[in-house]
This record gives structure tokens, C-alpha cells and sequence, in this order.
């Protein structure tokens, strides 16, 4: 899909700041830290263009940002994260360009989602990839602080038994499906508990033509998402609803870290200063649009 596809179809579904998101998950930790904002970092006096040293990168002089494939709209368009079109390829190069980084001396490597958060040493500097920060995660990993709040939704085809539900006791009798490691199959495990276990997917394409063809009644995925899934890629779906998976939390995504790494504190920083000058806000309106009015399931 071009840059205006995307665009069309994503701002005729309104903006999601209030909204929440789908990031691969299974049972895990919340950032380093993951309370800190943007007023902490300010307040630690650490100048995001003045922060990074050689020997806090895996390749001296380089940024090295790691993503899965395909990278899935809106988050990327044309699953390209170096065009720097997509809500986290945006955000991905805003805050390298903050840390005093040219567009060339960003380079992106591919990272299966669910290898990302896994214990260990890390092939990239950050990985950014609707990752939730989740407690049990942040044991092995580190995580910026959130860049983006999100939401669980439901999709399901029009004129079938998932788009009748209005509630999340309704989808306990129904197919259910989604991609492996998310915490949009940990939410249908723990918050819906189906009286069928749910189809698990490799990836959301997987799990698209699973719906199409009857295989399920109903997949999850995060909100941005699954706009786009029923905008674009799935005639005649519908979003039944949405809800936040843990009551009394706000779901964020986090770019993630190598345990230990010095770099959180930089990318934290430029966070902090995209969120104060509003440029954070001005990318999320870009690409995931302005007002939505999705129901929230109870």
C-alpha cells in the first residue's frame, strides 16, 4: 500500500490517543522502569543530543533498530521501515535524529516479535515493534518509557456470531484467534477465557485468513490494527469492540533493550522532549488518526 492509502484509510477511522493497542505478548514485564516520564528524564538533566557514546551501540556511529517482517501497517507502510512512513518508523527516526542521528546512519534488522524479548544479548540497539511492557518481559529486557497507550480490539465478520457480541462474556462462547506471543492471545486466555481454546497464529496474516475463511468467529488484535485490518484488508469485517486487557493498567508499547543497556536513558530523553513539544502526538494524529468511537466491552 502507497504512504496515501494508508493515510486515507486510517484517518477515516479517527485518532487513537485514548485508545490502546495489540503488541505480540505472552506472559510478561513492564520496563526497567516502567513509571518513569517525561518529567523524571528532564528533571535528570539528560540531553538526548549530547547522551550517546560508541560504547553504548551495537556498531560504532551506527543506530541499529530492530522490527519484525513483515512489518504491518500503520505502524510501517509498504513493509518498509526505512522509508520512514508508519507510526513507529516515525517515531523510530524522530528519536534517532534527536540522539544526533542522520537518516544513514539508521540501520533496521529484522527481529522475529517473539525472539525480541527473549533473555540475552541483542543483535540491535532497540527494537520497536508494538511490544508491550509487560512485568514478567522486563525481567530479562529493558524498555523506553511508553510511546504509545494500547487497546485490545475485536474483528469479526459482518453478519456473523462475533460481530453480534456486545460484551466479553458474549465472545466466551466463540472461535478466537491470534497471533502467537501477543497480548492479544494472552488477553482471550486470561480476561475472555473461551470455552474453546483459541486458535493461535504464527502472524496476523495467518490469522486474517483464518477469519476469512470461517476458521475462527472472531481474531484480536491491537486497536490501530485492526482499523486497518477491517478499512482495508478484509472486506465486510466490522470491530466489534475494544477493551483494555488489565483492569486498572494502561497497556503501553516500549522500544526494547538489551538488559542493562545505557542507551534506555538517551531514548527516554528523546522521548521526553517529543512529548513535551507535542511531536509525539502530531505522529500518532499522522498515522493513527484523530477521534474514534469504538464500543468498550465489558
Amino acid at each position: 500500500m502507497r504512504r496515501t492509502l494508508a493515510s486515507t484509510a486510517v484517518l477515516a477511522l479517527g485518532t487513537l490517543s485514548a485508545l490502546t493497542a495489540c503488541a505480540p505478548v505472552d506472559d510478561e514485564p513492564t520496563a526497567s522502569d516502567p513509571g518513569s516520564s517525561p518529567s523524571a528524564t528532564e528533571e535528570a538533566g539528560v540531553d538526548p543530543a549530547e547522551c550517546v557514546t560508541d560504547d553504548m551501540l551495537l556498531e560504532p556511529g551506527v543506530l541499529t533498530v530492530g522490527t519484525d517482517s513483515p512489518a504491518y501497517e500503520p505502524w510501517f507502510v509498504d513493509n518498509d521501515p526505512t522509508n520512514g512512513e508508519g507510526y513507529e518508523s516515525a517515531v523510530a527516526y524522530e528519536v534517532a535524529e534527536r540522539l544526533g542521528f542522520s537518516e544513514d546512519q539508521v540501520t533496521w534488522t529484522k527481529v522475529p516479535f517473539n525472539t525480541s524479548y527473549a533473555p540475552g544479548a541483542k543483535e540491535f540497539d532497540f527494537d520497536i515493534n508494538q511490544i508491550s511492557i509487560t512485568p514478567e518481559r522486563a525481567e530479562v529486557v529493558d524498555f523506553s518509557a511508553g510511546y504509545y497507550q494500547a487497546a485490545q480490539a475485536v474483528i469479526a465478520l459482518e453478519g456473523t456470531a462475533g460481530a453480534e457480541a456486545t460484551s466479553l462474556a458474549d465472545l466466551a462462547d466463540l472461535r478466537l484467534g491470534a497471533q502467537t506471543g501477543t497480548t492479544s492471545l494472552t488477553a482471550i486466555r486470561d480476561i475472555i477465557q473461551p470455552a474453546e481454546d483459541p486458535s493461535v497464529f504464527e502472524d496476523t496474516n495467518a490469522a486474517k485468513q483464518a477469519l476469512d475463511n470461517d476458521q475462527v468467529d472472531a481474531i484480536l488484535a491491537d486497536l490501530p490494527t485492526a482499523f486497518y485490518i477491517s478499512a482495508v484488508e478484509i472486506p465486510g469485517s466490522v470491530i466489534v469492540g475494544q477493551f483494555q486487557p488489565e483492569t486498572g493498567e494502561q497497556e503501553e508499547f516500549g522500544m526494547l533493550f538489551e538488559k542493562g543497556s545505557p542507551l534506555v536513558a538517551c531514548v527516554d530523553a528523546a522521548l521526553a522532549a517529543m512529548t513535551e513539544d507535542g511531536t509525539l502526538a502530531d505522529i500518532e494524529t499522522e498515522w493513527l488518526s484523530d477521534v474514534v468511537d469504538v464500543p468498550e466491552l465489558q
